[in-house]
């Protein structure tokens, strides 16, 4: 079901009259959006003073405070950092286009997501993509574009969300508005083009121009709250560059939207209203992303922020119609907004809350829910009863009677449900497109300190990996040791914090191991045969397989290509299960394999003893056997590193990427620094942190994220298979 994501957007044909007449707000001012960038681009900041303007809180918090409302576990609070997506909701009166004065009569309801900027938490971004209607982009107006906005940027593109652009942190020294656009374009191929400049920069920063109204709006010097502003004529300075952006972004949108072209071939005026509509038809296409600027920490900027996401990012009506499966069969159909339509609903997220239980985060795509409906569960085939509906804010919960198409709300007490299961009417069954998450890339061998924590462990792990589609807990059956592994160190390390602090687990940690994978370099045959006789019936199972290497990325591909039943096809199913067991086990060192493909070719079985479990076995043998004669390799991650330093230490910090076997792909010069970009072993980067700090006096600083797997240089591979089999490593 990934190529429904890609297909081009269709222009959604709404309902006649799609709005129950019970629902609060029209679903054509409702906007789902999500907050999204590179880790202390400003998203949390952002948000905060969004909350504020709208009226939603009455002070603002800051992120170093710790008292900010969408960072409100303990965890983010103390480190600075977002680690869960945090929803919240807001109303915004939108000014009437052209004079700032007017205000229009109801208000637009906001949902919003915060997403946290960590590589190590990327899940929590691939989820609230999958079902937000549109997104903000914050990029570092001093950094521009850097590794983790390239991931959410994508994260965006491959569920078609339109998104505008905020450059941020415009106040500070070495902001380049220009340069942020510049990379903006290049490093993400984004159609861009600003809506708003820059008045100033750095220290002199102190407001914005309106491109499409030609008017600026300056914020009153000494209003600490940035609640205060003037809009004006565009100052003398600054005309020339504002006329010629507004030119600029007419040829844009003339370039994609055909009136603005037409207006523009007849030599007619365009008025703000219809170069906005256009604006707002194209980015809802995907086809342009509108730029804005301000600085959030100083209060500049974001008040034309909110006006932008009301006007260029779309309704749930403006966006098509997601498609899912009719649960049972290979048929799609279209979920369209409607509230009179059957319920459908995708839960994104499972979350623990300690006054509630578990709660089911969940995007309606179409009908109503109401308090006592009974909804059901494809998956599972189970209906269930919903007793509570709530909407969240932040790290509150407030309860409501019903929720309507495009809301995104919380659900107590469903029992078996997994992040990314479709719950819907029971009348019509369907199956939506769950989001997909990355592969762990690190992992650990964790300990309960005393007996009495070896059973609250196990169950916080596995409530913790119930809410994590990230995370993952088994034991290693070799060495009885229970495994965590996650997204990085950061990620694993919270987890730790998490189990005690919410859990009461005390817990002991060993180092961290990389989660290796094994694939094979060359073609080679395999034959399996389980044949066992024990006085009664038997047990026969017979498999010969071809075994390839795939493309990189590709993932295992099993096929059949038994001709004239050489393997019954009841049998068939047994002898994959067979191949993707030892597929997951491995042949080198218990690692799991990739980018295979295998082909079941040949067999034989016998009339009475042929089993289920003999051809699940044979399958086992067949896929071994292949793989010793494939020259199996080992697999690393490799991480794309981002390395800002100043340019008296680049030297030193380029040896010690090389000396972590990092290859440098380019150098960059910024106005006062430069940038490394290297792709370096995950292996190598344990304590890089540390290691950083030291080499530049704590004045550099890094990023990463993961990149690919590669194989293992020989040289390096002997260590980690001795590792894996629990002998010492041998001596150089």
């Amino acid at each position: 079901m990934e190529a429904v994501l890609e297909q081009p957007r269709r222009a959604p044909q709404a309902p006649a009259q799609p709005n129950s007449p019970n629902r609060p707000y029209p679903m054509e001012q409702t906007r789902n959006i999500g907050i999204a960038a590179h880790i202390d681009a400003g998203k949390t900041t952002t948000t905060e003073r969004i909350l504020y303007y709208t009226g939603l809180i009455h002070r603002m918090g800051d992120v170093d405070d710790g008292n900010t409302v969408t960072d409100w576990m303990e965890q983010e609070r103390e480190r600075g950092i977002t680690i869960t997506s945090a929803a919240t909701t807001c109303y915004w009166t939108q000014r009437e286009d052209g004079t700032y004065k007017a205000f229009r009569g109801v208000p637009h309801r906001i949902n919003i997501i915060d997403t946290p900027g960590h590589v190590d938490f990327t899940a929590e971004v691939e989820r609230s993509m999958r079902v937000l209607d549109g997104a903000v982009a914050v990029f570092c107006g001093v950094a521009g574009v850097q590794p983790q906005s390239e991931t959410v940027w994508r994260q965006a593109t491959k569920y078609r969300v339109p998104r505008i652009a905020f450059i941020n942190k415009m106040d500070r020294t070495g902001a380049n508005f220009d340069n942020a656009l510049s990379d903006m374009r290049k490093k993400l191929g984004a159609y861009a083009y600003p809506v708003f400049l820059p008045i100033g920069k750095e220290d002199y920063f102190d407001g914005v121009i309106d491109v499409v109204n030609q008017k600026a709006i300056q914020y009153t010097v000494g209003d600490e709250l940035g609640a205060k502003y003037d809009v004006t004529d565009i100052p003398a300075e600054l005309k020339d560059s504002a006329q010629l952006a507004l030119t600029e972004l007419i040829d844009a949108v003339s370039n994609k939207d055909d009136e603005i072209a037409e207006m523009v071939i007849e030599n007619r005026p365009i008025s703000p209203q219809a170069l906005k509509a256009a604006i707002r038809r194209l980015t809802c296409r995907l086809e342009m992303v509108p730029v804005l600027c301000g600085s959030a920490f100083k209060k500049r900027g974001v008040q034309p922020l909110i006006d932008a996401v009301v006007d260029y990012l779309p309704s749930p009506l403006d966006v098509p119609a997601p498609t899912g499966l009719v649960a049972g069969s290979e048929d799609t159909v279209e979920i369209r907004s409607d509230d009179n339509a059957r319920f459908c609903s995708l839960a994104f997220k499972l979350w623990t809350d300690p006054y509630v239980g578990k709660l089911v985060f969940f995007r309606v795509y179409s009908g109503q829910l109401k308090k006592g409906d009974v909804i059901f569960n494809p998956r599972t085939r189970k209906r269930e009863r919903v007793s509570r509906v709530m909407m969240i804010q932040a790290d509150k919960r407030i309860d409501v009677d019903a929720t309507y198409a495009g809301d995104i709300a919380a659900l107590v007490g469903l029992k078996n449900i997994t992040t990314g299961d479709t719950l819907c009417d029971e009348d019509r069954q369907v199956l939506l497109e769950p989001p997909t998450f990355p592969e762990p890339v690190i992992s650990m061998a964790v300990e309960p300190k005393t007996k009495a924590d070896r059973e609250k462990l196990g169950e916080g792990l596995q409530r913790l990996a119930e809410e994590d589609p990230t995370f993952r807990c088994f034991t290693n059956e070799e060495t009885g040791q229970l495994i965590i592994a996650g997204m990085g160190e950061l990620h694993l390390e919270i987890i730790r914090d998490r189990l005690l602090r919410e859990f009461k687990v005390s817990a002991s940690a060993g180092a961290p191991q990389i989660a290796y994978r094994e694939t094979v370099t060359k073609p080679a045959e395999g034959e399996g045969k389980f044949i066992r006789q024990s006085g009664g019936r038997g047990q026969y199972g017979h498999a010969m397989i071809t075994l390839a290497p795939n493309e990189r990325g590709k993932g295992v591909e099993i096929e059949n290509k038994i001709v004239g039943g050489a393997i019954p096809k009841e049998y068939i199913p047994a002898v994959t299960d067979g191949i993707e067991e030892a597929v997951a086990g491995g042949v080198l060192a218990n690692y799991p394999m990739v980018d295979l493909k295998v082909q079941i070719v040949d067999g034989t079985f016998h009339e009475v003893d042929s089993s289920e479990l003999a051809f699940k076995m044979a399958g086992i043998f067949a896929l071994k056997e292949a793989a010793r004669k494939a020259s199996v390799i080992l697999l690393e991650p490799v991480m794309k590193v981002e390395v800002t330093t100043p340019d008296e230490y680049q030297g030193d910090l380029l040896g010690d990427l090389n000396r972590r076997r990092g290859h440098i792909v380019h150098i960059e010069a910024k106005d006062s620094s430069t940038v490394l970009n290297a792709e370096v072993p995950l292996a190598e980067m344990f304590g890089y942190a540390t290691a950083i700090r030291s080499l530049s006096k704590g004045r550099a600083s890094y990023s990463m994220e993961p990149l690919r797997f590669e194989p293992v240089p020989a040289s390096i591979m002997a260590g980690i298979l001795d590792s894996a089999k629990g002998k010492p490593p041998a001596r150089a």
